[in-house]
């Protein structure tokens, strides 16, 4: 008797008489291509509907099951064509180091954007930094391409695809969440994914500057997160998918302490079928009292042997304080103060006009996460508050905005005591130079209704300087929907390496007649032409900052 039959007839047996009510999620693994083929064809029989198939995994030889019978699920764990039946698992939602949240609205000023064209890369006021720290301007030029031989899977919180960021760049997106609606609504409601998206791929705009680090690379979504955190079965999906789909990349700023076993299975088949991953470190390193940071280690799956696990620098190319870090890191790139696309008109962006003796001036300023937007307006005179102590605020601050010093205590601190000595606002200046993405209260706690912004210190000692010599100082501010936001974390770093990869993968096609470098080497030559930097005593930087320019020409020249 043929094989297959038998198999299915102990598969009816096995499970014969079971009704269950849809519940929880579980990936199921089966040991044969032979095995999964005999239980998907039973599943799709009328008298197995009660058995919840909802989903076929070919490219894992495997299933997503829904079930309210953990019983059943037990026993289906013992028949001998099953290697795993695991129960979905939920991790934290992937959000920026700096705590900041969009707030969706569906206005926006529409920017264009064209097709990303090496020749015609020039700076602007939206160029992110992260872009030529990579150095890849420098790897268009070599290869006279942008990425457009390379296709990107991003498995994160979903996308705007009306971003003009994003544009042609998309190709398609699947919703894998198992929340009710059509597979293919990939709204995102976090603006994480779209973030991240920006970075690999977004269109190069020239109007701006704004660009992604590949932006002739075509872009993949699929959504594993929701508001509520990211899937493991959700990921085991959308792995299956980046199969199906035969994807260069798949980039995941997303993960928590443990990858589950059908996540870790699915990583193994993609590396099987040429597919580069690439995910976050996490965002867990803390900054003690004593000025020491402690890790709890590189997050999965980045931990994972087959995964590229990044870690984020700043600026200056310094270890980003909350950047995780071990042996299983492997590179570092840009993830402080990394400006990028998110949901359009979901930013908030304050406008700061500055008037001294009759001229005004408008400051770059930065908005505080965790405060009241001002769409009405906000005029007045300033008075000097210090660091915004209690004792630094006098009688004279009632009805005027208060300018203060960041340092010693926290930002909320210094705005509820703005808020007792009756100030109508609030403009924080650096104690340092530039500005970063300040947080006005921790997470979980309520906003505080009170209009506040961020100044950069330079602009803030001249203030201080006039009012010293009794000059009155205007300020107006009001806040703008904006399309662009700047996110920390590894997340952020992570799709700086997903682009950078795809400029590789896709010159290495045009030079190699269609051939695809395999992901074991691809990371070995990102790793060996990287920037080291120091100090790594304990591997803070693995093998340093990612470099485009250097793979590129590298590959561009291999027989």
């Amino acid at each position: 008797m043929n094989i297959f039959k038998i198999t299915l007839a102990a598969i009816s047996i096995f499970i014969l008489g079971l009704t269950v009510q849809a519940k929880d999620r579980y990936v199921v693994i089966y040991k044969s291509t032979q095995g999964f083929t005999a239980m998907n064809t039973f599943m799709k029989l009328e008298s197995s509907k009660a058995w919840g198939m909802k989903k076929s995994l070919k490219y894992l030889n495997g299933m997503i099951l829904e079930s309210s019978d953990q019983a059943s699920m037990e026993r289906l764990k013992m028949h001998p064509e099953v290697a795993l039946v695991e129960k979905e698992k939920i991790y934290a939602l992937p959000k920026p180091a700096n705590g900041f949240l969009i707030k969706p609205s569906r206005t926006s000023v529409e920017q264009a954007a064209v097709s990303g064209d090496p020749a015609r890369f020039a700076t602007g006021d939206k160029t992110p930094w992260g872009i030529e720290a990579v150095k890849a301007p420098a790897a268009w030029k070599l290869a006279s391409d942008s990425g457009s031989q390379a296709r990107v899977m991003i498995l994160d919180t979903g996308l705007d695809v009306h971003h003009p960021a994003i544009g042609t760049n998309f190709e398609k997106g699947q919703n894998f969440t198992g929340l009710l609606g059509p597979d293919q609504d990939i709204t995102d409601e976090v603006g994480h994914g779209t973030h991240c998206s920006g970075t690999v791929l977004g269109l190069y705009n020239e109007a701006t500057g704004f660009t992604g680090v590949a932006p002739q690379a075509k872009l993949l979504m699929g959504k594993v997160c929701d508001t509520q955190g990211c899937s493991s079965a959700a990921i085991a999906e959308g792995i299956n998918w980046a199969i199906q789909e035969k994807v260069d990349v798949v980039s995941m700023s997303l993960g928590g302490s443990s990858s589950t076993s059908a996540e870790k299975m699915a990583i193994t088949a993609a590396e099987k079928a040429g597919v580069f991953v690439v995910a976050a470190s996490g965002n867990g390193a803390e900054v003690k009292p004593d000025g020491t940071i402690t890790t709890p280690g590189v997050s999965f799956p980045a931990a994972l042997s087959t995964v590229f696990a990044v870690g984020a620098v700043d600026s200056e190319l310094v270890k980003s304080s909350f950047s995780n870090w071990g042996p299983e890191l492997d590179i570092v790139a840009p993830g402080s103060a990394v400006l990028s696309s998110i949901p359009l008109g979901s930013g908030r962006e304050p406008a700061v006009d500055i008037v001294i003796n009759g001229q005004k001036t408008r400051v770059k300023s930065a908005a505080f996460a965790g405060a009241s937007d001002i769409f009405k307006p906000l005029t007045g005179l300033f008075v000097n508050a210090g660091l915004g102590k209690p004792t630094d605020f006098t009688s004279d601050v009632a009805g005027k905005i208060a300018l203060i010093s960041r340092g010693d205590i926290t930002f909320g601190e210094k705005i509820k005591n703005a808020i007792a000595a009756k100030a109508i606002g609030a403009i924080v200046y650096n104690n340092a130079d530039g500005l970063i993405s300040p947080t006005l209260v921790a997470e979980g706690e309520p906003s505080i209704n009170f209009p506040v912004a961020m100044i950069e210190q330079a602009e803030g000692l001249k203030i201080i300087d006039a009012l010293n010599i009794k000059t009155e100082v205007g300020v107006e501010v009001i806040t703008l929907k904006t399309d662009y936001a700047f996110f920390d974390g590894t997340s952020m770093a992570t799709p700086h390496v997903a682009g950078v990869a795809a400029l590789v993968i896709s010159a290495y096609k045009t030079s190699h007649a269609g051939k695809k470098i395999t992901p074991a080497a691809l990371r070995t030559l990102l790793k060996k032409t990287a920037t080291p930097l120091a100090p790594n005593i304990h591997n803070e930087y693995g093998s340093g900052l990612i470099q485009a320019d250097a793979p590129v020409k590298s590959v561009l020249s291999a027989p």
